[in-house]
């Protein structure tokens, strides 16, 4: 064994000597974190009000906002168009007092111009109320005022968004409203015939095809009480739960802190929805115990935000994503959460594989057991909180809409968790975790209501027709190239969006290429989803790498790429469910699903074995392309396929084995 290594085993064994909390306090100071997540995540620049009225009335107004949501969750919500306006124009208000215009602005208060346009946000909502039965009366025909209101919405929409979300999305909210307006002087293979101002306004605003549309009324119902519930159980510490777990079931094994880092991350990005939020949550955990063990910044920072990322396609909550999906073709949820299983496995099992390997690659070892919690303890602690978590599960797949699911997954979270004193929420923990949650669903909602007017304009316009045939044509009627395009374009409408937003754009855009290509509508959408999803790992815009990289004090591009590599199987996962639907159990019996499962098992671990280029001991190019050429074989379906592909990775063990033992024998 050479010295290095050595070397490295002498310091892990120090490691395990220290206190493992008090590594991760030799890092970051909370403030600091802050600093990173606000860097990088728009939605966490808020105010912080030092004004005691102000920051009363902020939170009454979210608590407000939470109330009515739980309540309405039982007694059913107001008619579609009052609902989401309601739910719309309370969020911008709340907006505009919390989100400062700029970064010079006042940060510890609202402006009078914060005021006015959250009581003009309000005003919204009022004329919506007051004259409901006059617009529905004027539809197609708007009067004077239905004309002002719809100009104030449009430009308070964009202005809350750039506040939240950032200028990317709110520069191409504007670029579609210009091209709505001036569509008869673009080339002719984009243009249309052109609307006024008033057209496109009013019908953003007083129909359900805009601002108002599906994404603000999944906003209004589904995410906000599961962003809602998540704040709840981060109240509680199932944050806590998840890491302890992880570190008591991986935390000794080779590279174990990266492992702890894949698993607590995935479960916790599964409920929260947000990856960027995930990152900081778990990272500001994981990182540092990573980079004490032995991995770089960059790779430390890259398996945050890979196991982040894959968190909004793992079920059962997948990020919220799976209701969207469900309302959007009409599928009952349990149907998507169930098809999701095989490869949200598949992505972790990829992430798994390059830092096991990794970790054997550079000889390193997990944490000392003595310095870990035991599973046993974990549970008696905190294992209670898992009962809101299989309560939400058993209601969702028992036919209960998601919406109940979520309202009782709530109540029950604050039941249970009075069993402990440790979890136990008092009043102003329960006024605590509503308001939180209110604020969480800020970002999202604003996102929602600005992907409103880029999908309103899309039907107005007749774009997303237009992207399709582009796709179509690109791809030069083979399915391969459709594909490809569909993940380029998937990838580019997704970067630095929130998960949601990027379901609903992609699915509008680019789902409808490969609809009208044959393929079916669910595997469809699960395909640019994916893609969607991926865009916070790829460079230049690699939101989620970049806060990891913030976290671990790494290079972000570099990091990016790494993240890229380690979610590599989430590139190579969505064209074998492309090519193989029964991977998502659709219309398939146990056999066949049984069968591409496992071939794609060993595709995805050929896959890291021929990035990594370890498997036993290195592999020279030669075997790396063979792994590679296997795990590319195993995507085609097919049994004279699969059985290349198998043989493929049948020489690359082999010869790793030979080599080990020569090895063996010439130390000896």
């Amino acid at each position: 064994m050479s010295n290095s290594i050595k070397k490295n085993e002498k310091s892990l064994e120090e490691l395990a000597e220290k206190d493992v909390q008090g590594i991760i306090r030799e890092e970051l100071s909370e403030e600091e974190k802050q600093k990173i997540v606000e860097k990088y995540d728009s939605e966490a620049r808020f105010r912080k009000l030092n004004i005691p009225w102000m920051a009363r009335l902020v939170m009454i107004i979210s608590v407000s906002l939470a109330l009515f949501h739980l309540i309405t969750s039982f007694t059913g919500p107001l008619v579609t168009l009052q609902h989401r306006a309601l739910h719309t124009g309370v969020v911008m208000a709340l907006v505009f007092l919390l989100y400062p215009s700029r970064k010079n602005a006042p940060q510890t208060r609202a402006t009078i111009i914060d005021f006015l346009l959250a009581i003009l946000s309000i005003a919204t909502i009022v004329y919506i109320f007051t004259d409901y039965m006059g617009i529905v009366n004027r539809a197609g025909l708007p009067s004077q005022n239905d004309i002002i209101f719809s100009l104030l919405m449009v430009l308070l929409v964009l202005e809350g968004g750039r506040r939240v979300v950032g200028n990317g999305l709110t520069v191409l909210c504007t670029l579609f409203l210009l091209y709505a307006y001036f569509g008869p002087y673009l080339p002719r293979v984009v243009a249309h015939r052109g609307y006024q101002i008033d057209d496109i306004a009013s019908y953003l605003y007083l129909t359900t095809e805009g601002i108002f549309g599906t994404a603000i009324g999944v906003s209004a119902t589904y995410i906000f009480l599961f962003i809602l519930f998540g704040a709840f159980l981060n109240r509680t510490g199932m944050g806590q739960l998840f890491n302890d777990s992880a570190m008591a079931i991986s935390g000794h094994t080779a590279g174990g802190p990266a492992k702890v880092a894949v698993v607590s991350s995935g479960f916790l990005g599964s409920i929260n929805g947000s990856a960027i939020a995930n990152v900081v949550t778990t990272g500001s955990f994981t990182i540092p115990l990573m980079k004490k063990t032995g991995y770089s910044k960059n790779f430390a920072g890259a398996v945050e935000a890979a196991a982040s990322v894959g968190g909004q396609i793992l079920p059962p909550v997948m990020g919220a994503t799976a209701f969207i999906m469900a309302e959007t073709l009409g599928m009952p949820y349990a149907q998507i959460a169930i098809a999701a299983i095989i490869p949200g496995i598949l992505y972790y099992m990829g992430v798994l594989t390059v830092v096991h390997l990794r970790a054997k690659k550079l000889g390193l070892k997990g944490l000392s057991r003595k310095e870990l919690p035991r599973m046993k303890d974990v549970l008696k602690e905190r294992g209670h909180l898992l009962i809101p978590l299989i309560i939400l599960i058993y209601m969702l797949f028992g036919g209960f809409t998601p919406i109940y699911a979520a309202a009782w997954a709530i109540i029950s979270t604050v039941v249970i968790s009075l069993l402990r004193a440790t979890t136990r929420m008092n009043l102003k923990g329960l006024f605590r975790a509503l308001e939180d949650g209110t604020r969480s669903a800020l970002g999202v909602a604003m996102a929602c209501a600005m992907v409103g007017i880029i999908v309103g304009v899309a039907s107005l316009t007749g774009f997303g027709l237009k992207m399709t045939s582009a796709i179509l044509i690109l791809g030069n009627d083979t399915l391969i190239l459709t594909l490809f395009f569909t993940m380029i374009a998937s990838i580019i409408l997704g970067m630095g969006l929130p998960s949601i937003p990027t379901y609903i754009i992609t699915s509008s855009m680019a789902a409808p290429a490969l609809v009208q290509f044959g393929v079916e509508p669910f595997v469809s959408h699960m395909f640019v989803f994916y893609f969607g999803i991926l865009a916070n790992l790829t460079p230049p815009v690699a939101l989620a790498a970049f806060a990891g990289a913030g976290l671990a004090g790494g290079e972000p591009n570099k990091t990016g790429f790494i993240s890229l590599k380690l979610a590599a199987a989430g590139i190579l996962v969505p064209y074998v469910f492309v090519y193989s639907p029964e991977m998502l159990m659709q219309d398939a019996d146990a056999l066949s699903i049984l069968l591409i499962a496992i071939t794609a098992i060993i595709g995805v671990m050929a896959l890291a074995i021929a990035l990594e280029g370890y498997l036993l001991e290195n592999l020279n190019w030669v075997l790396r392309v063979i792994s590679a050429i296997a795990a590319v074989v195993l995507v085609i379906p097919g049994m004279l396929s699969d059985a290349i592909g198998i043989v493929l990775f049948a020489i690359v063990i082999a010869t790793q084995i030979i080599k080990r033992k020569r090895m063996t024998q010439a130390e000896a």
